[in-house]
């Protein structure tokens, strides 16, 4: 049984396995295996992760950052084809230089970079400007939602809502022709200005609209490397990261009792278990 196990580390291992795979709270891992709760987190908190093996390869690397509170996050890499995190680090704050961290750490364990999934951060793709970079799309999306609104009442807004909504069901060409036909129907529409009565000072009267147009004509260059390069198989999203955090995101919130050892041990656990040899 569970009580008369006699080896420690198989004990625990057994007891962090339900707290992981089974969400169950400390209370009830308590009341589930009779024994008190100070005795349920001292065995936690005993267990220790088994240490990965990384398999230095070349790699189609996804890169993206999860927070679970303002300053508090990690930057994780995950291989595109089988879906391993090969590096993942706690961070602050998302900066050029965690990147470059994660860059230089896993080319130094003998990794090759053939291509690179990101949310589209400006420093990031210089970071990354010798490599195919391919912008994640939903980021895209999210970033138009985030100046035009899901529901847009302008109808400049609504149109070019539409031509994001076929981001990933189209080619670089049919959308640039898209967007070019959009900005020029609406070019007099988003020059339009709005005097302040007092200062006398203008602005443009159609600044988030402009925003969401000048975002996509940036993006534009890394929006379809996937498609220039298809001997390479790169995702458009980042999608199989975002999957595994908001995993993470809901485990926390499930344990949000906990001390913070513990919490940073429940991540790790779960960032190094999607690492699998080749």
């Amino acid at each position: 049984s569970f009580r008369n196990t006699r080896k420690p580390s198989r004990r625990r291992s057994a007891l962090w396995r339900t707290f992981l795979q089974n969400r169950a709270i400390v209370s009830q891992l308590a009341k589930h295996y009779g024994r008190s709760i100070h005795w349920i987190r001292k065995e936690l908190r005993a267990y220790e992760l088994p240490k990965p093996i990384i398999v230095p390869d070349k790699i189609v690397a996804i890169i993206d950052c999860v927070f679970f509170r303002r300053s508090s996050g990690y930057l994780v890499v995950r291989n595109a084809h089988n879906s391993s995190n090969v590096y993942w680090n706690e961070i602050e704050s998302e900066t050029i230089d965690e990147y470059q961290c994660a860059r230089d750490t896993l080319e130094g364990q003998g990794f090759s970079l053939k291509s690179v999934v990101i949310d589209g951060r400006p420093g990031v793709r210089k970071l990354f400007a010798d490599l195919p970079v391919q912008m994640c799309h939903f980021h895209q999306k999210a970033i138009i939602t985030r100046y035009l609104t899901r529901r847009p009442k302008l109808e400049a807004g609504k149109e070019l809502r539409e031509i994001v909504h076929v981001l990933c069901n189209t080619t670089e060409q049919k959308f640039t022709d898209a967007i070019d036909e959009w900005h020029e129907k609406w070019n007099e529409f988003l020059k339009e200005r709005t005097v302040e009565s007092i200062t006398g000072r203008w602005h443009y009267t159609h600044k988030r609209l402009r925003s969401a147009y000048r975002s996509l004509r940036s993006n534009l260059p890394y929006l379809f490397t996937y498609q220039k390069y298809p001997e390479l198989n790169i995702p458009n999203t980042t999608n199989s990261l975002d999957g595994t955090f908001a995993h993470l995101k809901g485990l926390i919130q499930i344990h949000r009792g906990l001390k913070i050892d513990l919490k940073r041990k429940l991540i790790l656990s779960i960032l190094q278990n999607r690492h699998r040899k080749k």
